[in-house]
């Protein structure tokens, strides 16, 4: 059996890579230390990084690829899925990945779920790149089992009135607005009561407190809601709709793993293996070193397989649920193998963190040694998939 694109596919390849070659900096991939698969390490690190960065997603906007499979009655390009993956892989490979929760996850559930003025109010703004939303979905006693989650949205009229509290709210403080969930009926059944809503960071009562993680950046927040009124048109679907709502807007955030980045970032620590030496020889003449980063590349191969088939069952209408918490934990378990590896392989100069001149491969390694635990936890936990895989997926009993 063979495995390749169409001939529409690698031309649309060929599309995407000239024009980030003809967009970004020649040395932009350098500019970013985000581990793959992580969560903690997401930054880019000054203003003029920045600004270049906004402007290419405006001209990403303007093309239509940032939502380049929707319909083009939504702003999409109508693109198939596997040109959308492809494009996923290409920009997460340059370090230029634009898609993220406004476009990847609220977008495609809005188009799914949402009513007709749900489509009206968000579609164009997400879109255009002018809207920013971060996810509100964890609180300090509600992680992987979201249906204990005690913020609440009681309705006053025609608004929600919502307090309570979030945590790990990924880049709440570079965004603005919450993509949330909250309890509309406290006495409810606990998967029958929960409401998704978009609520704007500069209403008053949100409060927006930095998180800094183990790496030592501030990408993490906790958020406080204190008497926030909502609008009634600005909760997304049907009341106490939200967390079957919720399940499917999972499924497509375990969908963006970045693929890209892990064949980017072991290109790069295969290429500092062969031009260090230990004890008067390369480092990739080791036979140990040799084995251990062989695995790693067929592990990666395999993370593209999973990853091309997600994509390739979008095309023929199925929906990926249990493929995609396979994904999920592949690729997020591939993170701390890939950086357990880089560490071992580095020594005892592995701890040497950027900024380091005597730091090898850039000081990345300790910096995703550290960032690749926040992989297996965020969007569900590799426990959790498994889970999914075992009572979706094999038909096994829950326990």
């Amino acid at each position: 059996m063979e495995f390749k694109f169409s001939k529409q596919e690698e031309k649309f390849r060929t599309e995407v890579e000239n024009f980030l070659k003809e967009e970004l900096p020649t040395d932009w991939p350098d500019k970013s230390m985000h581990w793959p698969g992580g969560y903690g390490s997401i930054e880019i690190e000054n203003k003029e990084n920045q600004r270049i960065f906004l402007e290419y997603r405006k001209k990403l906007a303007k093309k239509g690829w940032l939502t380049i499979s929707w319909p083009k009655g939504y702003g999409g390009e109508e693109h198939s899925y596997m040109e959308q993956a492809i494009f996923d892989e290409v920009t997460s490979y340059y370090r230029a990945t634009a898609s993220g929760i406004s476009t990847g996850i609220a977008g495609p559930t809005i188009l799914r779920f949402g009513t007709e003025e749900n489509k009206k109010d968000w579609i164009p703004g997400i879109a255009n790149a002018e809207i920013d939303l971060w996810l509100g979905y964890s609180e300090p006693n509600a992680g992987s089992d979201l249906a204990s989650i005690q913020t609440t949205a009681l309705k006053d009229g025609d608004d929600y009135i919502i307090n309570g509290q979030k945590i790990w709210s990924t880049l709440a403080h570079e965004s603005d607005y919450a993509w949330l969930i909250a309890r509309t009926d406290p006495d409810g059944h606990r998967h029958k009561s929960v409401s998704l809503f978009i609520v704007d960071n500069n209403t008053p009562g949100v409060t927006i407190r930095p998180l800094i993680n183990i790496v030592g950046v501030h990408s993490f927040n906790e958020v406080f809601f204190d008497n926030v009124r909502v609008p009634k048109k600005n909760i997304i679907g049907q009341e106490n709709m939200g967390f079957y709502y919720l399940m499917t807007a999972l499924d497509f955030e375990r969908l963006m793993v970045g693929i890209g980045g892990f064949r980017r970032v072991f290109e790069q620590f295969v290429e500092y293996v062969k031009q260090t030496e230990k004890d008067g020889a390369p480092l990739g003449e080791n036979n140990n070193v040799r084995q251990k980063l062989s695995e790693i590349a067929v592990k990666i191969e395999i993370a593209y397989m999973f990853f091309w088939r997600t994509a390739e069952m979008l095309d023929k209408g199925n929906v990926p649920s249990v493929e995609s918490s396979a994904l999920k934990l592949v690729t997020t378990e591939l993170s701390r193998n890939l950086a357990d590896v880089a560490m071992e392989i580095l020594g005892p100069y592995n701890q040497l963190m950027p900024g380091s001149e005597w730091a090898p491969f850039s000081g990345m390694a300790p910096r995703g040694y550290l960032d690749s635990i926040s992989a297996t936890i965020g969007a569900g936990t590799s426990e959790i998939q498994r889970n999914i895989i075992a009572t979706r997926g094999l038909g096994l009993p829950a326990r």
